[in-house]
């Protein structure tokens, strides 16, 4: 595996990405999106502007479940399959260059592009939050960021994977659309569901390891214990058991996230 070859095809990915304006189109919509969510979050406390970091975050985070995983498979999503469909796949392949180096070149590019769309979109508010509380303040602020970068490398992996799978565009798009309904809206619906329908008499020991199943729910966690006043008022602290409560661990279980489906995607396209 040649490592020139992937930056290689890592900065022609990202060059792309800067070219269409692809980046700057994402910086400006996180951008508008935390200013508003930073100084309105706190409304139904009766706060209105930067009150605190725990009220900043807590708003936030809604935002980037939302977002994020959105944003990172619908540009990851024809990746792979969309070569194939232009047919310039096969011609990629001609080249001194293995499947490996294509998928991690892409992959690293597009990596690239949505995290720094992400800094970029919520660097503002960074500058707002510094001026306001110093450097103690920022500090949790930037795990945030952080953790944001990670959940979206997390769900391109997810959409890298699909786009291997898949051997049409609408189909790999549907996949994408369908993924992020289902970790975002639907997976904590049925775990409620399931705890609700049985009285709370099984599957509560386990409910919150579960949660380790849905990425979303890996960063809600992250930064729900991040702090205490988050935790509180998320009021996930009889919820999630304290053998949980450890950033290490659930930066962990992100980064396995990452990997886990980008080695399926390299399985599956070998083929």
């Amino acid at each position: 595996m040649e490592l020139n070859q992937i930056l290689h095809l890592a900065t022609k990915e990202f060059r792309d990405r800067i070219r269409n304006r692809w980046v700057l189109a994402v910086a400006l919509v996180f951008t508008v999106f935390s200013l508003v969510i930073t100084y309105l979050g706190g409304a139904q406390q009766g706060q209105i502007g930067l009150k605190s970091i725990e009220v900043t975050i807590t708003s936030l985070v809604s935002l980037v479940i939302y977002l994020i995983p959105l944003i990172a498979l619908l540009l990851g999503f024809d990746a792979v399959v969309g070569e194939r469909e232009r047919g310039s796949l096969d011609l990629l392949l001609s080249y001194p260059i293995t499947r490996m180096e294509l998928l991690l070149g892409k992959y690293l590019g597009l990596a690239a592009a949505l995290s720094l769309s992400t800094v970029a979109g919520f660097s503002l508010v960074a500058v707002l939050l510094y001026q306001q509380f110093n450097w103690a303040g920022l500090f949790h602020y930037l795990g945030f960021i952080l953790s944001s970068i990670l959940l979206g490398l997390a769900f391109l992996s997810l959409a890298i994977l699909m786009s291997v799978i898949a051997r049409e565009r609408t189909r790999a798009s549907g996949l994408a659309i369908a993924l992020w309904f289902f970790f975002v809206l639907i997976f904590d619906l049925l775990l409620l569901g399931a705890l609700v329908g049985t009285g709370g008499n099984y599957g509560g020991d386990i409910f919150a390891y579960l949660l380790l199943l849905n990425p979303t729910d890996v960063f809600r966690i992250l930064n729900v214990f991040s702090m205490d006043d988050v935790r509180t008022l998320y009021g996930l602290s009889s919820i999630v058991p304290p053998a949980l409560a450890k950033p290490w661990l659930m930066g962990s279980v992100m980064f396995a996230w990452i990997l886990v489906p980008l080695v399926l995607a390299r399985w599956r396209f070998r083929s």
